[in-house]
């Protein structure tokens, strides 16, 4: 466990790391009133949703709602049994992904077979995944600490698992996730002291792979043609890029206000979903990106510093899942934000705690609940051992 600092500082007096609890309660609170704001017309002007304005809103609020119950469940499990169950739920969650594509049970929306129906609403089974990988990674890798230096034993295996459950998401497609299950894994192998050297061959190796991926297909080859130059379609393949970036370029410095955006008046395609930073950059201006890239940077930079507290009380595998959820909201957040700005190509990823949609939600509030209960143990176990901040 090399590249860990395990320098501990003092113990916080609190029980609970209240500042970055408070910073995910703020970021769900945000989320809800964006997710409104950009979704009035799109609902107001669907007749299958009844022309109801409030109908993303009122969704949105019972994703919150049951996301916050499934969180304070998940904070009630210790982290050994989390440990314990890494392959079983990892099982489950692979099971998830190969049911979507069973023809029947699978739904398909613009596309892409990702989602399962149950009782009205929609499951994305690869939502869950990522968490899935996060806890499975972080138990193999602190498992294999006594060998990390060993390619047969270590990345193998590893390589393996990953490429069936990257089959598996390719087949639906869902390029996105895939990118970030693998960055997630990766990121806790090295972390856990998987060889540099090894680790940045393979990394040329993987991105030779990704390059390949999007060459061989049509779709994904036509959208980086498309990412490079939208302007040249604006009216059909750059339809969405060009709109998301007018958005940027209406907001300015302070924006046109909260509800005034133009782009989501049946503008801008997804401005609730995958698009919500573009209608916060019109609505807000640079200072509310700024704002939101603040509250995403100290939820990341908090991760990290329970991963190493965790690492300096010898609690190898918290400390690789807390600083595993770093790497995760780090890289997801960044590829969408990325995509609204045009720096990246256009994917499927929504901004955690912010898009709509209820899968994401509950993933992403269950996955912090667990990092909040990493810092408690850790913190539990400091003050037994008499330790002080």
């Amino acid at each position: 466990m090399k590249r860990f600092n395990i320098s501990p500082g003092n113990a916080e007096q609190s029980e609970f790391d209240l500042p970055l609890l408070w910073t995910i309660m703020t970021l769900l609170a945000f989320g809800m009133v964006m997710v409104y704001s950009a979704s009035i017309a799109s609902a107001e002007a669907d007749r299958h949703l009844g022309f109801r304005s409030t109908y993303f809103f009122f969704r949105q609020s019972l994703y919150v709602g049951v996301a916050l119950l499934a969180g304070w469940a998940a904070f009630q499990v210790p982290l050994e049994r989390w440990k314990r169950y890494a392959l079983p739920l990892f099982g489950v969650g692979a099971l998830g992904l190969l049911l979507v594509l069973v023809p029947g049970l699978g739904k398909e929306v613009n596309g892409s077979r990702r989602w399962l129906s149950f009782l009205g609403f929609n499951v994305q089974p690869s939502e869950f995944m990522k968490f899935f990988v996060l806890v499975y990674a972080a138990d193999y890798t602190a498992r294999k600490a006594a060998v990390m230096h060993d390619l047969k034993k270590v990345f193998l295996p590893m390589l393996i698992v990953m490429f069936l459950v990257g089959l598996l998401l390719l087949k639906e497609p869902d390029f996105g996730a895939f990118v970030v299950m693998i960055g997630v894994a990766g990121a806790i192998l090295f972390l856990g002291g998987f060889d540099g050297k090894w680790f940045v061959f393979l990394m040329v190796l993987l991105a030779i792979a990704f390059a390949l991926l999007i060459v061989l297909s049509p779709y994904r080859f036509n959208r980086l043609i498309w990412f490079w130059n939208p302007w040249a379609d604006p009216f059909g393949k750059g339809y969405q890029l060009t709109h998301a970036l007018i958005a940027f370029g209406h907001g300015g410095l302070w924006g046109l206000g909260l509800g005034a955006s133009v782009e989501k008046q049946l503008y801008l395609p997804e401005a609730h979903t995958d698009f919500l930073m573009a209608v916060i950059a019109e609505e807000l201006g640079f200072l509310g990106v700024l704002v939101t890239l603040g509250l995403f940077s100290f939820l990341i930079a908090r991760s990290f510093a329970i991963g190493r507290r965790a690492a300096s009380m010898e609690r190898y595998f918290e400390a690789l899942l807390a600083q595993g959820v770093g790497v995760w909201f780090a890289l997801q957040s960044l590829v969408n934000m990325g995509v609204n700005m045009g720096l990246l190509p256009t994917k499927g990823l929504t901004l955690p705690l912010l898009s709509y949609g209820g899968s994401g939600i509950v993933a992403n509030v269950v996955t912090l609940a667990v990092l909040l209960r990493i810092d408690y143990e850790t913190r539990q176990k400091m003050m037994r051992r008499g330790g002080h901040r």
